[in-house]
Protein backbone atom coordinates (compact mmCIF):
# COMPACT_ATOMS: atom_id res chain seq x y z
CA UNK A 1 0.00 0.00 0.00
CA UNK A 2 1.12 3.38 -1.19
CA UNK A 3 2.36 5.34 1.84
CA UNK A 4 -0.32 8.27 1.28
CA UNK A 5 -2.99 5.83 1.36
CA UNK A 6 -1.90 4.20 4.37
CA UNK A 7 -1.85 8.01 5.97
CA UNK A 8 -5.53 8.75 4.38
CA UNK A 9 -6.67 5.47 6.02
CA UNK A 10 -5.02 6.34 9.41
CA UNK A 11 -6.86 9.75 9.69
CA UNK A 12 -9.94 8.57 8.41
CA UNK A 13 -11.26 7.05 11.31
CA UNK A 14 -10.43 9.75 13.69
CA UNK A 15 -11.90 12.27 11.55
CA UNK A 16 -15.31 10.37 11.20
CA UNK A 17 -15.19 10.18 14.80
CA UNK A 18 -14.94 13.86 14.83
CA UNK A 19 -17.64 14.79 12.86
CA UNK A 20 -20.33 12.56 14.68
CA UNK A 21 -19.41 14.08 17.64
CA UNK A 22 -20.06 17.56 15.94
CA UNK A 23 -23.31 16.22 14.71
CA UNK A 24 -24.01 14.87 18.03
CA UNK A 25 -23.36 18.24 19.50
CA UNK A 26 -25.40 20.11 17.08
CA UNK A 27 -28.26 17.55 17.54
CA UNK A 28 -27.95 18.19 21.40
CA UNK A 29 -27.65 21.90 20.63
CA UNK A 30 -31.39 21.96 19.04
CA UNK A 31 -32.63 19.48 21.28
CA UNK A 32 -31.80 21.67 24.71
CA UNK A 33 -32.80 24.87 22.86
CA UNK A 34 -36.15 23.38 22.17
CA UNK A 35 -36.67 22.15 25.30
CA UNK A 36 -35.46 25.31 27.32
CA UNK A 37 -37.94 27.49 25.13
CA UNK A 38 -41.13 28.76 27.40
CA UNK A 39 -44.40 27.32 26.75
CA UNK A 40 -47.47 29.26 26.17
CA UNK A 41 -50.13 29.69 28.79
CA UNK A 42 -53.26 29.04 26.93
CA UNK A 43 -56.71 31.07 28.30
CA UNK A 44 -58.95 28.76 29.80
CA UNK A 45 -61.97 27.59 28.46
CA UNK A 46 -64.00 29.52 31.00
CA UNK A 47 -63.10 32.61 29.11
CA UNK A 48 -64.99 31.88 26.31
CA UNK A 49 -67.89 31.35 28.20
CA UNK A 50 -69.31 34.97 27.83
CA UNK A 51 -71.57 37.00 25.70
CA UNK A 52 -70.21 36.82 21.82
CA UNK A 53 -69.94 40.90 21.56
CA UNK A 54 -67.97 41.06 25.04
CA UNK A 55 -65.69 37.89 23.90
CA UNK A 56 -65.09 39.45 20.45
CA UNK A 57 -64.06 42.44 22.37
CA UNK A 58 -61.71 40.50 25.01
CA UNK A 59 -60.23 38.61 22.44
CA UNK A 60 -58.70 41.95 20.82
CA UNK A 61 -54.80 41.79 21.98
CA UNK A 62 -54.88 37.99 22.75
CA UNK A 63 -52.33 35.86 20.69
CA UNK A 64 -53.02 32.75 18.56
CA UNK A 65 -50.41 30.11 18.37
CA UNK A 66 -50.16 27.54 16.64
CA UNK A 67 -47.88 24.65 16.81
CA UNK A 68 -46.17 23.40 13.71
CA UNK A 69 -43.22 21.02 13.86
CA UNK A 70 -40.73 22.96 16.40
CA UNK A 71 -42.03 26.07 16.06
CA UNK A 72 -45.38 28.05 17.59
CA UNK A 73 -46.91 30.05 14.31
CA UNK A 74 -48.23 33.52 16.33
CA UNK A 75 -50.58 36.35 15.66
CA UNK A 76 -52.55 39.34 17.67
CA UNK A 77 -56.05 39.23 17.24
CA UNK A 78 -56.69 42.65 16.10
CA UNK A 79 -60.68 42.62 14.48
CA UNK A 80 -63.13 40.11 15.67
CA UNK A 81 -66.74 39.78 14.62
CA UNK A 82 -69.66 39.02 17.09
CA UNK A 83 -72.82 36.24 15.49
CA UNK A 84 -75.68 34.87 17.19
CA UNK A 85 -77.95 32.42 16.73
CA UNK A 86 -80.69 34.74 16.96
CA UNK A 87 -79.93 37.06 14.30
CA UNK A 88 -79.91 36.43 10.04
CA UNK A 89 -76.15 37.12 9.93
CA UNK A 90 -75.18 34.12 11.56
CA UNK A 91 -74.68 30.39 10.19
CA UNK A 92 -76.18 29.19 13.41
CA UNK A 93 -79.72 31.20 12.57
CA UNK A 94 -80.03 28.63 9.01
CA UNK A 95 -80.28 26.19 11.63
CA UNK A 96 -78.18 23.10 13.12
CA UNK A 97 -76.33 20.60 10.93
CA UNK A 98 -73.46 18.09 11.92
CA UNK A 99 -71.31 20.79 10.01
CA UNK A 100 -72.06 23.45 12.31
CA UNK A 101 -72.70 21.57 15.50
CA UNK A 102 -69.15 23.40 16.84
CA UNK A 103 -71.96 26.63 17.28
CA UNK A 104 -74.36 24.55 19.29
CA UNK A 105 -71.21 23.55 21.69
CA UNK A 106 -70.22 24.88 24.82
CA UNK A 107 -68.06 28.15 25.10
CA UNK A 108 -63.83 27.52 23.75
CA UNK A 109 -64.90 24.83 21.00
CA UNK A 110 -63.45 26.11 17.24
CA UNK A 111 -65.69 26.22 14.54
CA UNK A 112 -63.75 26.41 10.89
CA UNK A 113 -65.27 26.79 7.29
CA UNK A 114 -64.53 27.68 4.11
CA UNK A 115 -64.91 31.23 2.79
CA UNK A 116 -63.76 32.08 -0.71
CA UNK A 117 -62.14 28.90 -1.41
CA UNK A 118 -59.85 29.59 2.54
CA UNK A 119 -60.05 28.49 5.60
CA UNK A 120 -61.62 30.69 8.61
CA UNK A 121 -61.44 30.21 12.44
CA UNK A 122 -64.50 30.61 14.79
CA UNK A 123 -64.73 30.35 18.58
CA UNK A 124 -68.55 29.50 20.26
CA UNK A 125 -69.56 32.05 22.77
CA UNK A 126 -71.99 31.91 25.42
CA UNK A 127 -75.37 30.13 23.93
CA UNK A 128 -76.18 27.71 21.63
CA UNK A 129 -75.05 29.12 18.34
CA UNK A 130 -73.64 32.16 19.36
CA UNK A 131 -69.98 32.65 18.11
CA UNK A 132 -66.92 35.20 17.27
CA UNK A 133 -65.19 34.99 13.93
CA UNK A 134 -61.69 35.93 14.20
CA UNK A 135 -61.23 38.57 10.94
CA UNK A 136 -58.01 39.58 10.93
CA UNK A 137 -54.63 40.13 13.01
CA UNK A 138 -51.00 41.26 13.10
CA UNK A 139 -47.75 38.56 13.47
CA UNK A 140 -46.38 38.11 16.56
CA UNK A 141 -43.25 37.56 18.02
CA UNK A 142 -41.70 36.73 21.74
CA UNK A 143 -39.53 34.47 23.12
CA UNK A 144 -41.97 31.44 22.01
CA UNK A 145 -42.15 32.35 18.94
CA UNK A 146 -39.40 33.98 17.21
CA UNK A 147 -38.46 35.29 13.74
CA UNK A 148 -38.30 32.17 12.50
CA UNK A 149 -41.87 31.08 13.39
CA UNK A 150 -43.04 34.59 11.30
CA UNK A 151 -40.63 33.46 8.32
CA UNK A 152 -42.37 29.98 8.34
CA UNK A 153 -45.64 32.35 8.21
CA UNK A 154 -44.76 34.07 5.19
CA UNK A 155 -43.50 30.71 3.50
CA UNK A 156 -47.21 29.59 4.77
CA UNK A 157 -48.85 32.89 3.22
CA UNK A 158 -46.58 34.11 -0.18
CA UNK A 159 -48.47 36.62 -2.40
CA UNK A 160 -50.38 36.01 -5.54
CA UNK A 161 -46.86 35.82 -7.67
CA UNK A 162 -45.16 34.28 -4.50
CA UNK A 163 -43.40 36.60 -3.58
CA UNK A 164 -42.89 36.92 0.85
CA UNK A 165 -45.96 38.90 1.81
CA UNK A 166 -44.80 41.58 4.18
CA UNK A 167 -45.85 41.05 7.94
CA UNK A 168 -48.38 43.45 8.03
CA UNK A 169 -50.31 42.13 5.17
CA UNK A 170 -50.06 38.46 6.30
CA UNK A 171 -52.68 38.00 8.42
CA UNK A 172 -54.79 40.85 7.17
CA UNK A 173 -58.55 38.73 6.67
CA UNK A 174 -60.14 35.40 7.94
CA UNK A 175 -58.45 33.05 5.48
CA UNK A 176 -54.85 34.70 5.17
CA UNK A 177 -55.08 34.14 9.43
CA UNK A 178 -55.92 30.91 8.96
CA UNK A 179 -53.12 29.98 5.64
CA UNK A 180 -50.19 31.86 7.88
CA UNK A 181 -51.20 30.22 10.94
CA UNK A 182 -51.46 27.04 8.97
CA UNK A 183 -54.79 26.25 10.40
CA UNK A 184 -57.12 23.98 8.40
CA UNK A 185 -60.86 23.14 8.66
CA UNK A 186 -60.21 19.50 8.53
CA UNK A 187 -57.68 19.62 11.20
CA UNK A 188 -59.53 21.53 13.73
CA UNK A 189 -63.47 22.32 12.93
CA UNK A 190 -65.37 20.98 16.03
CA UNK A 191 -62.23 20.64 18.18
CA UNK A 192 -61.32 22.24 21.69
CA UNK A 193 -58.25 23.90 22.17
CA UNK A 194 -55.06 21.85 22.64
CA UNK A 195 -52.33 23.53 25.05
CA UNK A 196 -49.39 21.47 23.15
CA UNK A 197 -50.53 22.45 19.54
CA UNK A 198 -53.06 25.13 19.54
CA UNK A 199 -54.25 27.69 22.01
CA UNK A 200 -55.01 31.38 22.39
CA UNK A 201 -52.89 33.54 24.91
CA UNK A 202 -52.89 36.19 26.75
CA UNK A 203 -49.87 38.41 26.42
CA UNK A 204 -50.52 41.53 28.52
CA UNK A 205 -51.65 43.49 25.03
CA UNK A 206 -54.63 45.15 25.38
CA UNK A 207 -56.24 48.04 22.91
CA UNK A 208 -56.56 51.74 24.57
CA UNK A 209 -59.51 52.34 22.46
CA UNK A 210 -61.75 49.74 20.23
CA UNK A 211 -63.92 50.56 17.04
CA UNK A 212 -67.27 49.28 16.46
CA UNK A 213 -68.43 48.97 13.54
CA UNK A 214 -70.85 46.89 11.03
CA UNK A 215 -69.86 43.44 10.02
CA UNK A 216 -68.06 42.67 6.81
CA UNK A 217 -70.08 40.69 3.70
CA UNK A 218 -73.77 40.49 5.10
CA UNK A 219 -76.13 40.03 2.47
CA UNK A 220 -78.91 42.89 2.41
CA UNK A 221 -81.66 42.43 4.77
CA UNK A 222 -79.12 39.54 6.60
CA UNK A 223 -78.70 42.36 9.80
CA UNK A 224 -76.33 43.98 7.84
CA UNK A 225 -76.56 46.96 9.90
CA UNK A 226 -75.66 45.35 13.02
CA UNK A 227 -72.24 46.86 14.82
CA UNK A 228 -71.44 43.77 15.88
CA UNK A 229 -67.92 43.95 14.51
CA UNK A 230 -64.63 45.27 16.85
CA UNK A 231 -61.09 46.18 15.60
CA UNK A 232 -58.56 47.34 18.09
CA UNK A 233 -58.31 51.17 17.19
CA UNK A 234 -53.99 51.35 16.78
CA UNK A 235 -54.19 48.53 14.33
CA UNK A 236 -57.35 49.39 11.74
CA UNK A 237 -54.95 50.16 9.35
CA UNK A 238 -54.17 46.45 8.82
CA UNK A 239 -57.14 44.86 9.50
CA UNK A 240 -59.59 43.37 6.62
CA UNK A 241 -61.10 46.62 5.84
CA UNK A 242 -60.03 49.92 7.64
CA UNK A 243 -63.39 51.78 9.45
CA UNK A 244 -61.55 54.89 9.70
CA UNK A 245 -61.14 55.03 5.77
CA UNK A 246 -61.57 58.45 4.23
CA UNK A 247 -65.78 58.97 4.03
CA UNK A 248 -66.66 57.50 7.07
CA UNK A 249 -68.41 59.01 10.03
CA UNK A 250 -68.19 58.75 13.66
CA UNK A 251 -71.39 58.07 14.85
CA UNK A 252 -72.93 57.18 11.74
CA UNK A 253 -70.57 54.75 10.19
CA UNK A 254 -68.93 53.66 14.03
CA UNK A 255 -68.31 53.75 17.28
CA UNK A 256 -65.12 54.35 19.03
CA UNK A 257 -65.08 53.31 22.24
CA UNK A 258 -62.37 53.85 25.19
CA UNK A 259 -61.05 50.70 27.15
CA UNK A 260 -62.85 49.40 29.49
CA UNK A 261 -66.25 50.95 28.32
Amino acid sequence: MPESSHFQKQQSLPTRHIQLQFKQRLLLSAASYFSCQPMPTALPDSFFHRDAKTLARELLGKVIRHKVGELWLAARIIETEAYYCAEKGSHASLGYTEKRKALFLEGGHIYMYYARGGDSLNFSAEGPGNAVLIKSAYPWTDSVSDENALAQMQLNNPDASGAIRPPQRLCAGQTLLCKALGLKVPMWDAKRFDPQRLLVEDVGQHPTRIIQTTRLGIPTGRDEHLMYRFVDADYARFCTRNPLRRGQVEGRDYLLLDQGN
